[in-house]
């Protein structure tokens, strides 16, 4: 289990619910997909990812990015247990899609880098802090199955 201080879930909450989750899931998961192109082999389903600009272009990965930003509104709403919120999902990875887990941290680093890049100046040390302390416990719920 993870302490959470109040401040941090404050933080937490004020983030996503400044939260553009339309602009801000296509471009963490886009930005995943070009800086680190071999997470590209999950998506062979998705059409055209031979190029940036197919990838920046491609509904489905858009589609998908929001899917993923809006899956971490589980994670948001039970902070208290998220590896019980996660443990059918990262079966689903392991098992089934066999995604290799340390691309659960990639899209977490490029998700914190794309928020702040909308936040600006408003996203301090403190709220980089907690943001990246939460997804860290995703990325963990989430590979807990290879574990």
């Amino acid at each position: 289990m993870v302490d959470w201080t109040a401040q941090e879930r404050s933080i937490i909450s004020s983030i996503f619910a400044n939260m553009n989750y339309d602009d801000i899931g296509p471009k963490a998961l886009i930005r995943c997909l070009i800086v680190y192109p071999w997470t590209l082999r999950y998506f062979k389903d998705f059409g055209d990812t031979q190029t940036v600009d197919a990838i920046k272009s491609n509904a489905l990965i858009a589609k998908h990015g929001k899917t993923v930003l809006h899956g971490l509104d589980r994670a948001l709403k039970n902070m208290d247990d998220i590896k019980g919120t996660y443990a059918e999902l990262s079966v689903l990875h392991s098992e089934k899609l066999h995604v290799d887990p340390d691309n659960f941290r990639l899209l977490a680093d490029c998700l914190t880098i794309v928020v702040a890049a909308q936040m600006g100046s408003k996203f301090t040390p403190d709220m980089q802090a907690a943001f990246q302390k939460f997804l860290s416990v995703v990325v963990f719920a989430l590979g807990r199955q290879y574990h």
